[in-house]
């Protein structure tokens, strides 16, 4: 099946050139020039995933992607931006983005990161006359997870998580007690490694412990310096 692509980006150039290369990659793209088109034809079309462009004149992406996410809308977003310091790439990421390329990027490796996107909300098959395995609800102390449904809970508190917060979460509770290396956790999160210079995997770590560990509880998401990060009980 054809995925679909809603590409906004105000630079015409940048634009034509990655709605050709998204075409002949097989994906069907509508494009648009700006913020207030770029909800108008999400609402009318649905899309698979999002490319967004942070600075557009009028609803930048920033504004586009709060917008969507308080609708309820959780397609997949990937937020293409000129902005590379830290502070603005978590401003899209608290907006509600799943990811970020920065200007100026190859192509092959938006590619990688719709692929990656994609993956992480294609749907679950649906059972077979010959029986499958539903995942089991996973437990660690008072932390509680349930895959197949996307939910979890601290004690009897259920929490409001992101779609890559609960992706990593779940990974770091399949792998309870086990220190997962930062390689690792992107390669199976977000497809591919950011590079030892990437802060995505803090703010996300940053996030997580902000829900899952808050005040007055046992934390349970601990660093291991120089290493990477595990879930476990003291």
């Amino acid at each position: 099946m054809t995925n679909t692509v809603l590409l906004a980006e105000d630079d015409r150039a940048i634009r034509h050139a990655l709605e050709r290369a998204l075409t002949l990659e097989g994906y069907r793209v509508t494009s648009v020039s700006d913020g207030v088109e770029a909800l108008a034809a999400i609402h009318r079309e649905h899309p698979d995933v999002i490319v967004l462009d942070v600075m557009m004149p009028g609803v930048d992406g920033i504004q586009v992607c709060r917008v969507l996410r308080a609708e309820g809308d959780r397609t997949p977003i990937l937020m293409l931006t000129a902005r590379v310091e830290t502070a603005d790439r978590i401003e899209g990421l608290d907006a509600g983005a799943d990811d970020y390329v920065a200007k100026p990027f190859d192509v092959e490796e938006v590619f990688a990161r719709l692929r990656a996107l994609l993956r992480r909300v294609a749907p679950v098959p649906e059972p077979t006359t010959e029986g499958t395995v539903f995942d089991a609800t996973l437990a660690v102390a008072d932390l509680r997870l349930d895959p197949s449904a996307r939910r979890v809970w601290r004690g009897g508190t259920e929490l409001e998580l992101t779609r890559t917060e609960f992706d990593l979460l779940e990974l770091l509770a399949r792998n309870a007690g086990i220190v997962l290396d930062h390689g690792t956790i992107y390669s199976r999160i977000w497809g591919y490694d950011f590079g030892p210079g990437s802060k995505n995997l803090a703010v996300y770590i940053g996030y997580l412990r902000r829900k899952v560990d808050q005040t007055g509880l046992t934390p349970l998401i601990h660093t291991v310096r120089g290493v990477g990060y595990t879930l476990r009980e003291e």
